[in-house]
């Protein structure tokens, strides 16, 4: 979810601009309407893509069908999941304020193109993961009092078709409400769902289950999981299955970023900002220690619940156009090279993976991860962590380093046990022969 951005000019005017949406009718006979049948691996082993960027929306051609333009180079990195934007129609073009949400033809391309988009993922064997965007909603009717609180499914049989009812009571801007009170944080951009109705949980729980019959949806990404308790996403996670599910906790505190996952019944991961920020802010100022914490362990999320801990260097809010929390543009492979060799279950912003002069690095330290079986689970062991050097030993089959001493001395790890398998500008990677064997 956007820190409201470009979203601003929509704050105060959640009305839904009313386009024709004949595909969907079309998709419901469409012989290439595609339903997975991916045999997923091991969560622990999942490498993600994000598939899109804030600019995605407003793509010259549908970005469904550029996104088919990227399947091969994603196979080959060894991507296992592809992260798609919101999949409904929405007053923003980004998706981030849903409307119809049975109806998928959006700013990002058609039903049908969304449907060959995952199809084509799907021949090579990548997931699918949904963007679910269901802490608000906006309407698409005014309700007695003037607010845009009548909302309508876009499916033509009454599905989701929801009233004032819906929305929590007192809820800022849009005290048109009449549900329970909200269990989370307000978002004043559209009015906030009330999630402990259980018509609700059941409308959105057949929805997703809908995304994932008639499109091929794999798995979710949670949007502004602040906006609603975590047991409610958990029973979401429940009722639906996913192979892979994460949700938008946005702390930089990781304890309340574990507290979340534990409070959907561990069923969600995370994204692990706490990482991103102290390795950005180590490398800005040049003063690696702080990547190591009293314990020796590695001072994000990945340091006390790496199973769990979604990683990553930038999204679609944190850099792109809106840029509203960038990591440094000089220092992205010395961030790819953290999170590609570390514990967790790293991501891979759609930007850097197109970018030439990053794609080979990038495509390089996959390469090292899933020949060294490195997963969500591996065990880190922090060598040193030092102003201008931190190095760290990955299951004992890999060593790496970041950090502008390019020196080591006696903490590089002996030859010729280990040679180098990645080096750039201010980092390397040792691997150790005989692993890529074992």
């Amino acid at each position: 979810m956007a820190r409201f951005g470009s979203l601003s000019l929509f704050l105060w005017s959640c009305i839904i601009i009313n386009a024709a949406s004949p595909a969907q009718a079309q998709a419901a006979t469409s012989p290439t309407s595609t339903v997975s049948m991916l045999s997923k691996t091991d969560p622990l082993n999942t490498l993600l893509l994000q598939g899109f960027n804030w600019e995605s929306a407003k793509s010259s051609s549908p970005w469904y069908n550029l996104l088919k333009g990227i399947v091969d180079d994603a196979a080959e990195a060894g991507i296992t999941d592809v992260w798609f934007p919101p999949p409904s129609q929405s007053v923003a073009p980004e998706g981030y304020l849903p409307g119809k949400l049975y109806d998928l033809d959006s700013s990002y391309g058609s039903e049908q193109q969304l449907k060959d988009a995952v199809n084509a993922f799907h021949q090579k064997g990548i997931g699918i993961v949904g963007d679910i965007v269901i802490n608000h909603r906006c309407g698409t009717k005014k309700d007695d009092k003037g607010y845009w609180c009548v909302f309508e499914g876009g499916k033509g049989d009454g599905s989701l078709d929801w009233g004032p009812w819906a929305v929590t009571v007192n809820d800022k801007p849009y005290a048109c409400g009449s549900g329970q009170t909200d269990t989370g944080e307000d978002f004043t951009g559209a009015p906030d769902v009330d999630h402990t109705n259980t018509k609700i949980q059941q409308d959105l729980s057949e929805w997703m289950n809908w995304l994932k019959s008639n499109v091929g949806f794999d798995g979710w990404r949670f949007d502004f999981v602040k906006g609603y308790a975590g047991n409610l996403v958990g029973g979401y996670i429940q009722n639906t299955t996913p192979k892979f599910a994460v949700g938008e906790m946005w702390d930089t505190d990781r304890q309340k970023v574990v507290d979340w996952v534990h409070s959907t019944g561990d069923r969600a991961s995370a994204f692990d900002f706490p990482t991103k920020g102290i390795l950005q802010d180590a490398l800005k100022s040049n003063d690696l220690s702080s990547l190591k914490d009293s314990d020796g362990k590695p001072a994000g999320m990945i340091g006390i619940l790496p199973q769990k801990a979604v990683t990553f260097i930038e999204n679609h809010d944190t850099g792109s156009t809106q840029n509203i929390w960038p990591f440094p543009s000089d220092k992205l492979l010395q961030g790819y090279a953290y999170i590609l060799t570390h514990p967790g279950i790293p991501t891979i912003f759609y930007d850097h993976f197109v970018d030439v002069n990053l794609k080979n690095g990038i495509k390089n330290l996959t390469a090292i991860r899933k020949r060294n079986n490195i997963n969500g689970n591996s065990n880190c062991r922090i060598i040193t962590a030092e102003g201008d050097l931190y190095m760290a030993a990955i299951d004992e089959k890999i060593v790496m380093k970041i950090g502008p001493r390019f020196d080591v001395g006696k903490l590089a790890p002996p030859s010729p046990e280990y040679g180098i398998a990645a080096s750039g500008k201010d980092y390397c990677v040792w691997e150790k022969k005989s692993s890529s064997a074992d």
